[in-house]
């Protein structure tokens, strides 16, 4: 065991400002400052020998101090994508003082020749590897690159996070992590290149501490599960609920739940029941296109082989609501692309539905096809360095498209203006609230709540009068339609209120930023971009 002191400065780069999960004005109506803290870098924490003393500073919602900077022994930093442009300023400004940074992440896993100026990189999850950092540091070395063994980390050694080191009332939710990995083979997707296709879980006992760590610390309120698919291992997860469940009932049900699932989460009513008892009531569902077609060549099969909306009425009926995930920008897809996207959000009443164009992530099977056809952009995963086009929802389609360019947009922002003009926004929200079924035991949690719900309610209703005129008279009728017709779902109603707060005036964002793309392409200003060699 080390004896030397170390200083450690966990530095959380800022995502891009324009991403669709960057909901700030959500955040403000509810006290926070972002939606969600980093859980790697406070996990890594947790592995440090006991005489290495951390300090985490997130960029997205504290100031860098250049106390911090001299504080200093050594930094922690990295991410994902969208943190690239942040992340390499972080390791310049380290490198200026003469502080050794040390970069690790997805991004970093994903693009390491993107980091080759940081003193130290870590590819791959860190549990089995970062020993080996640690003794080389302690050893004097100052530089070095180690890589795990892809899928091999066990994540039953995973320590319990340092959630000591956060500051809850910045972010709407915290985060804990059950599973990685997911067993299907989408081929846009980035999770089965990075954690593998055999989920690998955490024991009942390992999760169970890291919720008594948060409860013990006095946190109460939302718990998001990262995992990259919670069912992806249903068998894990069905004999970690009821240990799950039980928790919840003895502490007194302190913790409301979301994750994110596959779409076959609707065939199992018993793993639903099992979620809705344990308190789940928000589950993200990567649906992407309505079209067979497309999701067979994009292998995405799993999703074929039902009636969509019908699959998220099921849920609903678990009283969980669905948070959707759709694509444009396939290969496969046809020019009626936007029509049929819109109509399955509206028919599925999915209010929520996070709308991108197709972005091709490094290593995944998608940029290797386009990389031998000779279409994918040499920069493909190089993050944009006036911080300007935000997320996949304005800086996707990073490859030659088989459909005219222009074409493709339009057809991306006819879906943006129709899913997220108010009228239709509230319509699918009021047919949401009305297949929500809250008499299990997550409507009795709502009305257990209630005074804390009246507490948002007025935060709410305050903040939305003097600031957010527009949306007063769609808040009133939906409080005046819930009441009426489900009470219980008072709590979700008001979360898809809050939330449009952020996508109403975000959506226009993106309908600016593809108008000004589309007339690039017609004006004939566009410039194409250079190519990775085929193959």
């Amino acid at each position: 065991m080390s004896q030397s002191v170390v200083n450690v400065l966990l530095l959380y780069p800022r995502f891009q400002a324009g991403s669709f999960w960057n909901y700030q004005e959500t955040c403000a109506l509810v006290g926070a400052k972002y939606p969600a803290p980093p859980l790697g870098l406070i996990t890594v924490a947790a592995m440090l020998p006991d005489s290495w003393e951390p300090r985490l500073v997130d960029r997205n919602t504290t100031e860098l101090r250049d106390e911090d900077l001299a504080w200093a022994d050594v930094v922690f930093t990295g991410g994902m994508l969208p943190q690239q442009r942040d992340t390499l300023a972080i390791i310049a400004l380290c490198q200026a003082a003469g502080i050794p940074v040390v970069v690790g992440g997805p991004d970093v896993t994903s693009s390491p020749e993107h980091y080759a100026a940081a003193d130290f990189r870590v590819i791959g999850e860190a549990e089995g590897i970062f020993d080996a950092f640690i003794e080389a540091f302690e050893r004097g070395e100052r530089q070095g690159t180690f890589e795990a063994e892809k899928f091999k980390a066990d994540v039953t050694t995973t320590p319990v996070p340092r959630f000591d080191l956060l500051k809850f009332s910045d972010y709407v939710q915290v985060n804990v992590q059950f599973s990685r990995g997911c067993p299907f083979t989408c081929e846009f997707c980035d999770i089965i290149e990075l954690y593998g296709r055999k989920p690998r879980t955490k024991g009942s006992a390992q999760i169970l501490a890291e919720l008594q760590a948060l409860y013990d610390l006095g946190y109460r309120g939302h718990v998001d599960f990262v995992d990259d698919n919670l069912i992806g291992n249903k068998k894990a997860v069905k004999a970690f609920l009821p240990d799950l469940i039980a928790w919840q009932e003895a502490h007194g049900r302190p913790f409301e739940l979301s994750t994110e699932a596959s779409l076959n989460l609707a065939d199992d009513t018993e793993l639903l029941k099992m979620m809705q008892q344990a308190g789940f009531f928000v589950v993200f569902v990567g649906i992407e296109s309505p079209d067979p077609d497309v999701l067979v060549a994009t292998r995405k099969k799993q999703n074929t082989r039902r009636d969509i909306a019908a699959s998220v009425h099921k849920i609903y009926e678990a009283g969980i609501f669905v948070i959707g995930g759709f694509i444009v920008g396939f290969d496969e897809e046809s020019d009626r692309v936007a029509d049929e996207i819109a109509g399955l959000i509206d028919e599925a009443a999915i209010p929520v539905a996070m709308t991108g164009l197709l972005y091709a992530l490094p290593n995944t099977q998608l940029t290797r096809r386009l990389a031998a056809q000779g279409r994918l952009h040499a920069e493909f995963d190089i993050a944009d360095a006036e911080d300007i086009k935000g997320d996949q929802c304005t800086a996707g389609l990073n490859f030659e498209t088989l459909r005219p360019r222009a074409q493709i947009l339009a057809d991306y922002r006819r879906v943006i203006e129709r899913v997220y003009s108010p009228g239709a926004y509230f319509a699918r929200l009021r047919k949401m609230v009305s297949m929500l079924d809250m008499s299990g035991p997550n409507g009795d949690v709502m009305n257990a709540r209630l005074f804390s719900d009246l507490k948002k309610l007025g935060r709410l209703v305050w903040s939305i009068t003097l600031h957010k005129p527009e949306h007063r008279g769609h808040l009133w009728r939906m409080i005046a339609y819930t009441l009426r017709h489900n009470p219980r779902a008072l709590n979700p109603m008001l979360q898809m209120v809050a939330l449009y707060v952020h996508l109403g005036p975000f959506s226009r964002f993106v309908l600016q930023r593809i108008d000004e793309q589309i007339a690039e392409i017609e004006d004939g200003n566009w410039a194409q971009p250079a190519l990775v060699a085929a193959e």
